[in-house]
């Protein structure tokens, strides 16, 4: 699921830019540690991508969110990455951690956001009560783009 997850990301991804994604795959820490499910499905991810089976962009992980959004972060701790400071794409461990994320990104650093589910025959509009009109339109437009481009 994780994997089909991160090619819809891609495909939206490819349409709202044109370019090749930077994914990131979120963690508590940036090594394999296999009481750590989430550390494990992304070795196995990224080794999947290095060997081809998942195309169009460049993933890495486990990374922990620190390493996602700074270069200085994963720097101090020795991580060599494309993907680290630089992640087009997070892909969180499961839907707890993800709500979370996508409410610190809104509430905490005040970014505008568009929400949609891809993968289906047609994008499904995603919005939170408590989203601002604003969102709610932005979630219709992408979905709408993606419709359209997605052709």
């Amino acid at each position: 699921k994780k994997v089909q997850i991160i090619e819809n990301a891609i495909k939206e991804f490819k349409i709202i830019s044109g370019q090749e994604p930077k994914v990131a795959l979120l963690a508590a820490l940036e090594v394999v540690n296999p009481d750590m499910p989430e550390t494990v499905d992304a070795a196995v991810i990224c080794k999947m991508a290095e060997r081809g089976q998942i195309r169009g962009a460049q993933i890495d992980g486990p990374l922990a969110l620190d390493n996602i959004v700074s270069v200085e972060a994963a720097a101090h701790k020795g991580i060599e990455s494309a993907v680290a400071g630089h992640a087009d794409i997070i892909i969180a461990p499961d839907l707890k951690t993800g709500n979370v994320l996508h409410k610190a990104i809104v509430y905490l650093a005040g970014y505008r956001v568009a929400s949609i589910i891809s993968g289906t025959s047609s994008p499904i509009v995603m919005t939170s009560r408590s989203d601002t009109l604003e969102s709610k339109l932005l979630s219709v437009a992408l979905a709408s783009i993606s419709c359209e481009i997605g052709k």
